[in-house]
């Protein structure tokens, strides 16, 4: 062991050859321990909503506006301290309205760099200028970072500050410069972006905010159970594939498959139009009014329906295949009596509001026709076979987790699922029995081999071990009794379509559980935090995203549009910076037109969630433990140096 220690130390010794230069390393990890944490941002279920997604990403959830606060204070008005922040978020577009009314456009750019200049300063002063230098524009580097660093062998700072405006507004470059400016301040005011799932599904374009986190410059994602259904779809799996493809039809956002990913659906219109050209499809309305011609509409809805007929088929053929998911309940095809109109669930008949399927067997109801069989073998291939959305889920998979502790708080999508004690409930899968964070990993583990596992019994069992995630009660990404699709198409009894909710959700508001789940992840309940969304917070009939004392933070508000009408609000996020957890709450996003003409933001209120008595640093973060652990490694190398173990290593030989 001692010899091993030895060699690391001596591969340690390649990148620090001399005294000086590890001394140098410690000197510089040291000072970095006492900068003040990075600002972190949490966003959830962001379901596609592009628009509001991209707005909250370059506001920081108030923090640009905080940090123009902190600059500014009493000395600009409140009009034109917003003005400064809308040009933050949309430096282009804003600069174009305002330069469109300003007579004297020099004395405009003058006073505006100044301005962002001075918020550089502030959004640049907790970091080191190494890393600082590294985030700026290139084409600027050097001019910006002359700009927001203290000169203090300058005599005059001014008349060379000035000088450096003035050179730049003659060179007809202000405007890119004021660009740039506001980009580093978007990129600077935010350490680290944690998205806790659900990109996909309901809204039009996941698939740009995918391009938009592949650009992002430090981000995190805990799956959601939309997410894990996008991934199981990408491997091929039926299941998740016409799941995905009904979603995107009954929220009217085919064109992501079409235009988004290049996926062909000329097959399923030709086969919707022939099958069902003549019947009204009134259970398979659009939700959400999404813009489309009547046209366009009638053929989306009878996409709708053959769509979601082919779903009841393969879920029906996917819970036969696999008895040990306990699912039975769930394939309802073989429930329903076609001559008498009636379906029967749990003992008891309703009747059915649709009963024109003309692609199905009564005696052998999930089987599909060669139509559809025809239609499901193309999709395959052209899900599995589609570059983008590959890469996408390559992001996924390399940035992504069901579950990450990080800096104290845990995060997740959906639950720990709880039996009604609140004990942690057992689950069987696979000859596994999993409970708690076992359970968390275990699925991880699965959804990682459904995509990359060389034996193909096992790739198999992980592709559908994500659609059994998308919908089973005992997934910590779903944690209710049933999905509930067929009874909301087919009957008019709402008590069919009840989920009943897992018992974490109740639970999270007893002390004694949220402790035993923190303690389960490796967390102090003194001091930790669960985030969480998955299940929307209903802010108008007074529910609160904040539970337990604050211990448990679920901030899913409503980002989708569809839900808005139901919570009240436009979404919550929360920022983690080094004073302490603030919930943001959003009203609903008009547009990016009236962000940038009107000066409209979406984030409403902050709630203090915890505030801490002494400014929290690097040294008390994760990233502060990793350079702990290499200070004392480098301090075991200089000793080493020291006391003759190793010899140091001079450039030049000798």
């Amino acid at each position: 062991m001692e010899d091993l220690h030895i060699k690391y130390l001596e591969g340690l010794a390649e990148r620090y050859p001399t005294i000086a230069a590890a001394s140098t390393e410690v000197i510089n990890l040291e000072a970095i321990l006492n900068l003040p944490k990075g600002t972190e941002h949490f966003l959830t279920d962001v379901h596609g909503e592009y628009e509001a997604f991209a707005h909250v990403l370059k506001n920081g959830s108030g923090s640009v506006r905080r940090k123009v606060d902190e600059v500014f204070g009493n000395t600009l008005s409140a009009a034109d301290k917003q003005s400064l922040a809308t040009l933050i978020y949309y430096p282009r577009e804003k600069m174009a309205r305002v330069l469109e009314h300003t007579e004297n456009k020099n004395d405009w750019y003058k006073i505006t760099l100044y301005r962002l200049i001075a918020v550089s300063k502030r959004a640049a002063s907790k970091y080191t200028r190494s890393k600082v230098r590294k985030a700026l524009p290139p084409q600027f580097a050097y001019v910006i970072e002359e700009l927001i660093t203290e000169k203090v062998d300058v005599r005059d700072k001014e008349s060379y500050y000035e000088a450096i405006v003035q050179t730049v507004i003659r060179l007809d470059r202000a405007e890119q410069f004021i660009e740039a400016l506001c980009e580093l301040i978007q990129r600077l005011v935010v350490d680290h972006l944690h998205i806790l799932g659900d990109i996909y599904d309901r809204g039009p374009g996941p698939h740009i905010i995918m391009d938009m986190l592949m650009a992002y410059h430090s981000v995190d994602v805990q799956w959601g159970n939309h997410d894990v259904l996008w991934m199981g779809a990408a491997t091929g799996q039926r299941g998740c594939i016409a799941n995905a493809l009904r979603i995107c039809a009954r929220y009217g956002n085919l064109d992501i498959l079409e235009e988004g990913y290049g996926i062909n659906l000329l097959p399923l219109a030709t086969f919707a139009l022939e099958t069902y050209g003549n019947d009204p499809c009134l259970c398979f309305g659009l939700k959400g009014d999404p813009p489309a011609s009547s046209s366009e509409r009638e053929l989306n809805i009878r996409m709708h329906k053959a769509i979601s007929v082919i779903q009841f088929k393969v879920e029906g053929q996917l819970i036969r295949e696999h008895p040990e998911f306990g699912l039975e309940s769930r394939a309802l095809l073989d429930k329903i009596d076609y001559e008498r109109g009636v379906v029967t669930l749990d003992g008891k008949e309703y009747p059915m509001l649709d009963m024109n399927f003309p692609t199905i067997d009564p005696k052998d109801p999930y089987r599909l026709s060669e139509a559809e069989e025809q239609i499901m073998e193309r999709l395959e291939k052209a899900f599995a076979g589609c570059e983008k959305l590959q890469q996408h889920m390559r992001f996924l998979l390399a940035r992504g987790s069901l579950y990450k502790v990080y800096n104290g708080n845990l995060l997740f999508h959906g639950c720990v699922p709880l039996n009604k004690d609140g004990s942690f409930k057992q689950v069987e899968l696979y000859g596994q029995t999993c409970s708690g964070r076992g359970l968390y990993e275990f699925f991880d583990e699965y959804i990682r081999r459904g995509f990359m596992a060389a034996d193909p019994a096992e790739r198999k069992r992980g592709r559908d071990l994500m659609w059994y995630i998308w919908l089973h009660e005992s997934s910590p990404l779903f944690g209710k009794t049933k999905m509930a699709t067929f009874e909301r198409y087919f009957l008019a009894e709402k008590e069919t379509h009840r989920e009943n909710k897992n018992a974490y959700y109740t639970m999270i508001e007893n002390p004694e559980t949220v402790d035993r789940i923190l303690e389960e992840f490796g967390l102090l309940p003194e001091s930790g935090h669960i985030v969480n969304g998955h299940v929307p917070v209903k802010t108008k009939i007074g529910e609160s995203p904040v539970k337990c004392g604050g211990k448990v933070l679920v901030i899913d508000g409503g980002f989708s549009r569809a839900y808005q009408k139901e919570t009240g609000i436009a979404g919550y996020t929360l920022i983690y910076n080094s004073y302490g957890l603030i919930l943001a709450a959003h009203r609903p996003f008009e547009s990016t037109e009236s962000a940038i003409e009107n000066e409209t933001d979406i984030h409403s209120d902050s709630i203090v969630i915890k505030r801490v008595w002494e400014r929290k640093l690097v040294g008390d973060t994760d990233i502060g433990v990793q350079l702990k652990s290499k200070i004392a490694d480098l301090e075991e190398l200089l000793e080493a140096y020291r006391s003759g173990q190793i010899v140091e290593k001079f450039a030049g030989g000798f």
